[in-house]
């Protein structure tokens, strides 16, 4: 993954109202958006929002319904207007652009994958996945050839003459998904994808999303308001609540440092030993017996790893193993069964 910055978003603001571009040239940024809307008859949806997102990560938006996630989504890709601030991708000012260069954004380095899939009911599988590519004006084998391979992706093999009635949810939801991918984008978007699907169905279609990204390490935004799909799927995650941003951060850095109460309401119920790694549980202070042990350079644990994948090799036992940077070799702690028992509760 690089550290150059895909999209950066710089102080965007989104108010609803009939004057919005003069209103917020005047506004005193610190009013409340109850303020805001009792002074100015200006609804703020979006305010003062500001992060990047790195090339190849997936970067999950989430907050409950009314927080602001889907506007600030749709500011991003430039469905809704933002009042203020900018967009960059690529060091390219989106808010700047016009509607041939907008247009052409989404025909080739953009796709956006909504909760209700949005297919033809009139075509068949693998014309509502060719649809992007018969936009962009693809001759007709070559979108049967790039179709036939993300139906592949997406585990749909040998449905590609069926109509959209004749499946599944979740089966049209891959659809969806496959039609996004059939245009290679660069960055894709998705807007609760996956809310509407049963929770085994959704599972998969998660499971079944990481595995693709793990291939092609696209760019991906993901809005959920699911707190528990948010830290299976982000890199990183940020949180909003009415319209601002609550905090940003891994999946383990919010879990494990929770910035506020109402971020911390979202973590208490998280199982923490499937997120959290031994380097933010382990005791700092090393015993004789664990020195020795780093010494001999046996049953070292790398910093890294998740709790949940020392279990296994600690729950039976009083022993305490070293713990040791990967990236200089170092010893940075020690960690036993009682710390390990310890972060499987779920609470701090």
């Amino acid at each position: 993954m690089s550290n150059q910055p895909k999209i950066t978003c710089s102080n965007v603001w989104k108010l609803f109202g009939p004057d919005e571009k003069r209103i917020i040239k005047d506004l005193d940024k610190n009013l409340s958006i109850k303020e805001v809307q009792e002074k100015t008859g200006h609804v703020v949806a979006v305010k003062d929002v500001s992060f990047s997102i790195e090339k190849g990560e997936t970067f999950v938006v989430m907050g409950l319904s009314g927080s602001g996630k889907s506007t600030l989504v749709r500011c991003i890709s430039r469905l809704i207007e933002p009042t203020a601030g900018t967009v960059r991708m690529d060091d390219v000012d989106v808010t700047k652009m016009s509607s041939r260069e907008l247009l052409d954004l989404r025909r080739n380095k953009m796709s956006m994958v909504f909760q209700h899939f949005g297919l033809f009911p009139h075509r068949t599988v693998i014309e509502n996945i060719g649809y992007g590519l018969e936009i962009r004006g693809n001759k007709k084998n070559v979108r049967i050839e790039k179709s036939m391979e993300v139906l592949k992706m997406v585990g749909l093999e040998g449905w590609h003459n069926n109509y959209p009635r004749e499946l599944s949810g979740g089966m049209q939801q891959r659809v969806g998904l496959a039609r996004a991918l059939a245009v290679d984008p660069e960055i894709l978007i998705f807007d609760e994808p996956f809310s509407a699907l049963d929770p085994l169905i959704r599972r998969e279609m998660q499971d079944e999303l990481l595995k693709i990204q793990e291939k092609l390490q696209k760019t991906m935004v993901f809005i959920t308001h699911d707190f528990l799909e948010a830290i299976k799927m982000g890199d990183h995650i940020a949180i909003m609540k009415d319209g601002e941003v609550s905090q940003v951060g891994t999946p383990e850095e919010i879990v494990a440092n929770p910035k506020d109460q109402y971020v911390k309401d979202f973590c208490e119920d998280v199982p923490k030993y499937k997120v959290l790694s031994a380097s933010k549980v382990m005791r700092e202070e090393c015993c004789e017996d664990t020195k020795k042990m780093f010494e001999n350079g046996s049953n070292n644990i790398d910093h890294n790893s998740k709790i949940e994948t020392l279990i296994d090799k600690l729950v039976d036992t009083d022993q305490k193993f070293p713990v040791v940077n990967s990236e200089t070799g170092e010893l940075v702690g020690e960690i036993d069964r009682a710390i390990v028992m310890k972060s499987m509760k779920s609470t701090n």
